[in-house]
């Protein structure tokens, strides 16, 4: 098989026979499958976790126009932005000058840092996509603490051995009422975050 559209389809087929949605919402399909889509893994799905109304409200958000800011490079390219009706915003601050001042300033990561960047007007009502750095989702979660204005949405997926894990337990546990969509456990990564605000995007459509 050649043709990009045959393969492409084929793959959605083939992700539907063998993955079990049993347990998926059903207005969270389609994100589960297009997440299954970016990391070839059916069963990421045991471990996946949506909000009640997560993906209602990312939709209205990204309909609103709301800007979606990203803790990677690698997350926001990998956004289609020909999807966003709105032409949402896509912002990542993690190679801006005073990112790497902030995190020299408070012994923290620059992921972290970048989020002290989000100012109160972007990030209320934002998407917000994680999909590398767990530290960047505890300082998220650090700023709710403290009053920042609360984002529509969560997509956290950071990915790795060192606090991945712990970052999104204490977001399922308390996401200081922000609904959210998150990856239990070790795997994550940008792909699968990007997978996830495109699949809000781009609604139930599938090939």
């Amino acid at each position: 098989m050649r043709d990009p559209a045959a393969i492409y389809a084929e793959s959605f087929r083939i992700i539907r026979e063998e993955a079990d949605l049993s347990a998926v919402p059903e207005e969270a399909e389609a994100l589960a499958v297009r997440m299954i889509h970016a990391c070839g893994m059916t069963d990421i799905v045991t471990d996946l976790a949506v909000s009640e109304g997560a993906v209602a409200a990312g939709q209205a958000a990204l309909d609103a126009g709301a800007p979606i800011l990203c803790d990677s490079e690698m997350v926001a390219h990998g956004i289609i932005s020909a999807n966003l009706k709105q032409q949402n915003k896509i912002v990542c601050r993690l190679t801006d000058p005073r990112t790497r001042r902030i995190a020299e300033k408070n012994a923290t990561t620059r992921s972290a840092a970048q989020v002290d960047l989000w100012s109160d007007d972007l990030l209320e009502g934002a998407i917000v996509a994680i999909g590398n750095a767990p530290t960047a989702l505890f300082r998220l979660l650090e700023r709710l603490d403290e009053g920042a204005p609360r984002p529509a949405l969560i997509v956290g997926m950071p990915v790795g051995f060192v606090g991945a894990a712990e970052s999104k337990a204490a977001l399922l546990a308390d996401s200081r009422g922000v609904p959210f969509v998150t990856l239990s456990g070790r795997r994550g990564g940008s792909a699968l975050a990007a997978a996830a605000v495109n699949a809000l995007a781009m609604g139930t459509k599938e090939p």
